[in-house]
């Protein structure tokens, strides 16, 4: 799932940066060999999100990032296209799907996520969503989000069974 994460991403940002754990780098690696990767291990392995979002911001040096979470997989290219297309000068985008924000898929500023994420952990919260509610954000409604996704692509998807229910058989 993580190489379809990566297909989705890697035509409309300059880089690619897989947050993980030390011990997941190797696995990471041999299922996205067709991209350019650069890997921000976590240096607190199993804090959540919100560190490793925080882990992610820091190993770049881009002005914006696409956030895209592993188990969104259906989350196809031209909306992410469509998120970065919609910043306007602010710290970021956020979906809105059946009337309730999103804190992902995102784009957002890179070192205004990275103080966000920072004051949200010192603050004890664990959640993207007050990372999100901390920054400027343009929030897209259901009806932009469905014509350029559908909401099917906000799917969580844990397993290939999950991506074989939630894909259309060709």
């Amino acid at each position: 799932m993580i190489h379809r994460v990566a297909a989705s991403l890697d035509p409309v940002v300059d880089e690619l940066v897989v947050n993980c754990r030390a011990e997941q780098r190797d696995s990471l690696a041999g299922a996205l060999l067709d991209f350019d990767i650069r890997f921000a291990e976590d240096s607190h392995p199993d804090r959540g999100p919100v560190f490793g979002l925080r882990t992610a911001l820091r190993a770049t040096s881009a002005e914006y990032a696409a956030v895209l979470p592993c188990d969104m997989p259906l989350v196809p290219s031209g909306f992410i296209s469509h998120l970065f297309g919609r910043l306007q000068g602010s710290a970021g985008v956020v979906p809105r799907v059946s009337e309730t924000t999103q804190p992902l898929p995102a784009v957002v500023h890179c070192r205004a996520a990275e103080v966000a994420c920072t004051d949200t952990i010192r603050d004890g919260d664990e959640r993207l969503q007050t990372v999100m509610s901390a920054l400027d954000v343009t929030v897209l409604d259901d009806r932009e989000v469905e014509a350029h996704a559908g909401t099917h692509a906000f799917h969580n998807v844990n397993s290939f069974d999950d991506l074989r229910a939630l894909t259309p058989r060709r």
